[in-house]
């Protein structure tokens, strides 16, 4: 369960999903002492997981049974590489709260993200009977949003941002939130249209 994360000291909860460290392109991996990459590892596991709490306790602590929408499953943009992605352990920690996972990207296939999610958090129907109940992928960001009561971005793909947001939050059930763990919508005209916007890692009334 999501409560295990506490605070970690020092960390502050500004921190975006892309500040995780990416341990596949700065050379850590077998390069660094022990303590020091299992501290690492930790903290990429705190940094993520973090942004999943945040999600429920601004959804007045609980998601059980709410459709919950993910835009992206890729590492980043223009890439179809999942190992390591953030929306991974955002989507097991949701489904763990009993909630029902709708994701879009562009380039991820249904087989790769339940690849990712055996491989790197041992999560498959063996571990997780129903599970692909629970995680149901979309063919696009429209109807992975329509019914949800959230929207998580969790891939900064350049199509999220010229979304008809107007459109989705229609479709949405109220209240309609929206956390952007990459800050690339205008949360202030998400606001207007009537969304609850959460921009990680700035302050909130911050544009």
């Amino acid at each position: 369960m999501l409560s295990q994360y506490g605070r970690v000291d020092g960390v502050e909860d500004s921190t975006t999903l892309s500040d995780a460290v990416d341990t596949k392109t700065t050379g850590l991996t077998g390069r660094c002492p022990r303590r020091y990459w299992n501290w690492v590892v930790q903290m990429n596991e705190y940094q993520k997981s973090r942004f999943s709490l945040n999600m429920v306790r601004s959804m007045f602590n609980t998601v059980t049974g709410k459709k919950i929408a993910i835009f992206g499953f890729a590492f980043k943009k223009d890439t179809g590489d999942t190992r390591e992605t953030a929306a991974a352990f955002i989507a097991r920690d949701l489904v763990e709260e009993q909630a029902r996972v709708h994701v879009y990207d562009p380039q991820v296939s249904r087989e790769s993200m339940f690849a990712e999610f055996k491989y790197t958090l041992n999560l498959s129907e063996e571990t997780k009977p129903g599970l692909g109940e629970l995680v149901v992928t979309s063919p696009d960001a429209y109807s992975a949003a329509q019914g949800a009561h959230a929207i998580a971005i969790a891939t900064e793909w350049d199509e999220f941002k010229t979304l008809d947001y107007k459109k989705i939050y229609d479709s949405m059930a109220k209240p309609a939130f929206l956390f952007d763990g990459r800050n690339i919508v205008d949360a202030a005209a998400l606001r207007e249209i009537g969304f609850t916007v959460y921009s990680i890692g700035k302050p909130v009334g911050m544009k």
